[in-house]
C-alpha cells in the first residue's frame, strides 16, 4: 500500500489459451477445481501428468467469490458432520499450507433459535454432534448474549431469542482468497490456469 499498489507481480501463470495437449483437464477454476489441481500436482504428479484448469470467467469471480464465508461442521447426520469436521481441520492450517492468507477467522458460528421448532431442531443437532465427537453446545439467551454482546435477547421482540447453538471452532473465511491461494500454489507446481476459456463440450470418442 505504501507503494500505491505498484510493483505487484502476477500471482499465477495464466496463458491466453490452452496448450495443445494435457494429461489432466479440470473444468472450472473455483475453489473445488483449483484445490483438486493443487492436490493432484502436489501428491500425484507422476500419475496425472500435465494439468490444466479451464475457467470460463476469472479466478474468484464465480460462486466461489459469492460464498456465504461461513465455516462450520455442525451438521446433523454423522457422515456430513465427519466430512465437514475434517474440512474445518484443513481450514485451520490452510493459510500456512498455501503460504497465502485466506483470512480464516475461527470466531465461532452461532445459530439463533426463535421458535419452539428451532429449539428442538438445534438441540437435536447439538446432541447428534456431540455423540459424533463434533463440538457444538446449547446456550441460553443470556449465554448467547455473553458470547455476542450486541445481541438483543429481550422478550419485547416479535421473535425473541429462545436459545442458540454455538460451534466455537467455526468461523468465516474469504473464499475468493482461497481460490487465489490455490491458483498461485498450483501454478507454482506447473499447472496451467487458463481464464476466459469456456468449455462448451467434451468429445468422448478419440476419433472425433
Amino acid at each position: 500500500a505504501l507503494r500505491g499498489h505498484r510493483g505487484w507481480g502476477e500471482q499465477w501463470r495464466s496463458p491466453e489459451r490452452p496448450g495443445a495437449e494435457y494429461d489432466t483437464v479440470i473444468v472450472g477454476g473455483g475453489g473445488h477445481g483449483l484445490a483438486t489441481a493443487y492436490n493432484l500436482a502436489k501428491e500425484h504428479r507422476d500419475r496425472v501428468g500435465r494439468i490444466a484448469v479451464l475457467e470460463k470467467g476469472w479466478i474468484g469471480g464465480g460462486n466461489t467469490g459469492r460464498n456465504t464465508t461461513i465455516i462450520r461442521s455442525n451438521y446433523l447426520f454423522p457422515e456430513s458432520a465427519a466430512l465437514y469436521d475434517h474440512a474445518v481441520g484443513l481450514w485451520e492450517g490452510l493459510s500456512a499450507e498455501l503460504n497465502y492468507n485466506v483470512m480464516f477467522s475461527p470466531r465461532g458460528v452461532m445459530m439463533l433459535a426463535h421458535s419452539v421448532h428451532d429449539v428442538q431442531s438445534f438441540r437435536r443437532h447439538v446432541h447428534a454432534n456431540r455423540l459424533a465427537g463434533v463440538d457444538n453446545e446449547w446456550l441460553t439467551p443470556a449465554e448467547a448474549k455473553a458470547v455476542c454482546p450486541p445481541l438483543d435477547v429481550s422478550d419485547r421482540l416479535r421473535y425473541p431469542v429462545l436459545g442458540a447453538a454455538l460451534q466455537r471452532r467455526g468461523g468465516v473465511a474469504r473464499h475468493d482468497a482461497v481460490a487465489w491461494g490455490y491458483a498461485r500454489a498450483a501454478s507454482a507446481l506447473g499447472v496451467d490456469i487458463v481464464q476466459n476459456c469456456e468449455v462448451t463440450g467434451i468429445a468422448r470418442d478419440p476419433r472425433s
